[in-house]
């Protein structure tokens, strides 16, 4: 089982438009509307994969009841939050190149109590779980600790803890030594203060976040693949380019397939990377399907985990 955490859900709606002109009157070409939030992403990944997961979301406003009808019926088991505010109501544009333009409201203020309320959820939602996805920003009133308190609280439990977040919320948990992270290419140079301009920086500032007691590090790289640095060393892995169809949550699918993959090794780094390329291929944030794995195009190659000079990223 494998539970995941969305504070910050959202209702979002893609709209493709053939050219995104600022200033101007466009007419979408199509539109859709999904359940959001990083979380709630992981587990439709999964539960699209029929892999039991339980999702912990906070719920508040007529957005909410939205949020319960559209993820009614997609195997995944709901822990409701009930919050005073309402959720979040995010758009994005899509044209036709696969350019993605988001724009996310920020979320509701959370209050003391009901950060309270959502801990004992969470204790009580992972008894048996082997994982907890912490995953996506934290809403106003949030502490920036609120992640890394969950990797203590969970220590022991013999749940292991998985975030993926960025800015401060990525800079306390970090200290908490969570099980695993998952950061893209920029929030690794945020957190470690490194440029990232080839794979061996990559592997360097992932093996120096280890150094600080994270168990695993998965980097998410978008067309250069991803870099896994765990026990047994470190993994660069790719998939051929595609046309992107819309880039949203392609980096979720990415983390659930790691998981359902083992969440170690190189095994799992091929689930990733096949999940998060299938991701691009859907639309709006639709997550894959079995059918639309295709393993037999990743390509791993295994890298020095000590400091060499590597081959230079694309721009």
């Amino acid at each position: 089982m494998i539970v995941t955490l969305t504070l910050n859900p959202s209702v979002d709606r893609t709209v493709e438009v053939e050219t995104l002109a600022r200033g101007e009157v466009m007419r979408a070409l199509s539109v859709r509307v999904d359940p959001g939030g990083k979380g709630i992403n992981v587990s439709l990944a999964l539960a699209n994969h029929d892999l039991p997961t339980r999702a912990v979301v906070t719920l508040g406003g007529a957005e909410g009841e939205h949020l319960v009808a559209l993820l009614r019926d997609t195997g995944i088991e709901i822990v409701p939050v009930r919050i005073r505010g309402s959720i979040r109501s995010n758009i994005t544009v899509v044209e036709p190149d696969g350019t993605t333009t988001k724009i996310n409201e920020p979320g509701a203020d959370l209050h003391p109590d009901e950060l309270a309320a959502i801990f004992m959820a969470i204790r009580n939602g992972v008894q048996s779980a082997d994982w907890l996805v912490a995953s996506g920003s934290l809403p106003p009133g949030a502490p920036a600790g609120t992640y890394a308190d969950l990797v203590h609280q969970l220590a022991g439990s013999g749940t292991r803890v998985a975030v993926d977040t960025s800015g401060a919320a990525l800079k306390a948990v970090v200290s908490a030594c969570p099980s695993l992270i998952k950061p893209n290419r920029d929030e690794l140079a945020e957190v470690t203060g490194l440029r990232m301009a080839t794979i061996a920086d990559v592997v360097d500032a992932a093996a120096r976040l280890r150094d600080l007691g994270v168990g695993t590090v998965l980097a998410s790289l978008g067309a250069d693949g991803a870099v896994l640095v765990d026990d047994d060393g470190a993994i660069h892995g790719r998939t051929p380019t595609v046309s992107t169809v819309s880039s949203v949550g392609a980096g979720d699918a990415m983390l659930a397939g790691f998981l359902a993959g083992g969440g170690s090794g190189a095994g799992a780094l091929v689930e990733a990377l096949a999940w998060g390329a299938a991701a691009v291929l859907q639309p709006g944030s639709r997550m894959p399907a079995p059918d639309d794995i295709d393993r037999s195009a990743v390509r791993l190659e295994r890298q020095r985990t000590s400091r060499r000079e590597g081959v230079a990223m694309p721009p």
